[in-house]
């Protein structure tokens, strides 16, 4: 008898298997169940006799091709938003490339390719591998594939990094004269000096920056000081934060429940007690009208004004790129030019590194950072309490 699964998609896949007369397991998919158990009977009939029929004998995996895998792959797995146009620039690099020629030596060509013919940063290489290889799990979990093994989780540590050897290829084939710059990694440690946020505060609070005649226009004042302080003090990200809705936060409980992040995964941020006192005082501002808030009545239970519930990327994107103008401005009225919105979620870390004990893994759940690993470049803040553990 064949086995059979309904698919997310409403369609039914038919493996059919049969020792000794087929080459190999038959995958078949129908759009009802009803008729793939008739075709599947009639099948059955025909095998036992001996009798295959020659279309299946040279029958063509369903996912033949990397863009097949990523199709089938976006279909089926709740991926998260960061990695669509990532897995969509890869159908578009790779979506040609049959999966059976995917092996480990296919792996590190690929990489070779990006250093030596791209020249992409090691981020993006990161970025490249990481999301392709997710999809490739997926594909060895799937029943009967002929994917076993995912190549592409047998890279050596580093791998995305230039070595001697790839600087060398870089000179060797750059114009006679052109100076070769070989691409690293790039950290961005800004953190915030105590008489910068004092400065930005100033703005926020409608002071006029140096050598100008008058405040910046602020529209909905309030909702940009308490986004600002929400990110200072729990290290959300701006898209978290500006689509919250007032049932995710539990004042009570001193936390806000993310259902969705930008990893695809579920997150309790804890608040301090500034958060907790910042979100008083922004919603005595909108039930009074105040600083700005004239109008907001946290409208269809968000808890911010930007948002309007519509969660298409390209409403999100939208209002990201409105919201980091906004913020653009202030810091630059505040004397903090090379300042980014992003760079709160650095200081933040920073802080609960700073003033805390708690291990690298609880603060990976606190901030949502996917790779307990990726917080490794925090670890010399805490040099002074490893020294206390010395004799």
């Amino acid at each position: 008898m064949p086995t059979k699964r309904q698919r997310p998609s409403g369609s039914w896949e038919f493996i059919v298997r049969r020792k000794g007369v087929l080459p190999r397991p038959v995958s078949m998919t129908f759009e009802r169940e009803e008729e793939g158990d008739n075709y599947c009977a009639r099948l059955e009939a025909l095998l036992d006799r001996g009798i295959v029929p020659p279309e299946l004998l040279n029958q063509k995996p369903d996912i033949a091709t990397i863009r097949d895998a990523l199709r089938e792959y976006l279909v089926n797995v709740a991926v998260a938003e960061s990695d669509k146009p990532v897995l969509s620039a890869l159908a578009g690099k790779l979506g040609s490339i049959e999966l059976r020629t995917i092996n480990y030596s296919w792996a590190e060509s690929w990489v070779r390719s990006m250093k030596h013919e791209e020249q992409l940063a090691p981020s993006t290489i990161r970025h490249y591998v990481g999301s392709l290889a997710r999809c490739f799990d997926h594909l060895t979990r799937l029943p009967n594939s002929t994917f076993v093994t995912n190549p592409l989780r047998l890279l050596p540590k580093r791998y995305a990094t230039y070595n001697d050897a790839d600087a060398a290829v870089l000179r060797a084939t750059a114009p006679d004269g052109a100076l070769v710059q070989v691409p690293v990694d790039e950290w961005r440690d800004r953190r915030l000096a105590p008489d910068e946020e004092k400065a930005i505060r100033l703005i926020l609070d409608g002071h006029k920056p140096v050598g100008r005649q008058r405040a910046l226009e602020l529209r909905w004042q309030g909702a940009l000081e308490l986004l600002f302080d929400l990110a200072i003090e729990t290290g959300m990200r701006m898209r978290e934060m500006y689509t919250l809705g007032l049932e995710q936060i539990d004042i009570e409980r001193r936390t806000i429940f993310l259902d969705k992040t930008k990893n695809g995964d579920k997150r309790q941020v804890p608040l301090t007690s500034v958060a907790l006192a910042a979100l008083e005082r922004y919603r005595r501002q909108v039930e009074a009208g105040e600083r700005g808030m004239e109008g907001w009545q946290f409208d269809g239970g968000r808890l911010l004004p930007w948002w309007n519930g519509d969660d298409s990327p390209i409403m999100l994107k939208k209002i990201t790129a409105l919201l980091s103008r906004q913020y653009a401005r202030i810091f630059d009225a505040a004397g903090c030019e090379d300042f980014g919105f992003h760079d709160l979620r650095h200081e933040a870390t920073s802080r609960i590194f700073e003033r805390t004990q708690l291990s690298d893994l609880q603060i990976a759940k606190i901030t949502g950072h996917k790779d307990p690993r990726m917080l490794s470049r925090y670890a010399n803040l805490r040099g002074s309490d490893l020294a206390q553990l010395l004799w």
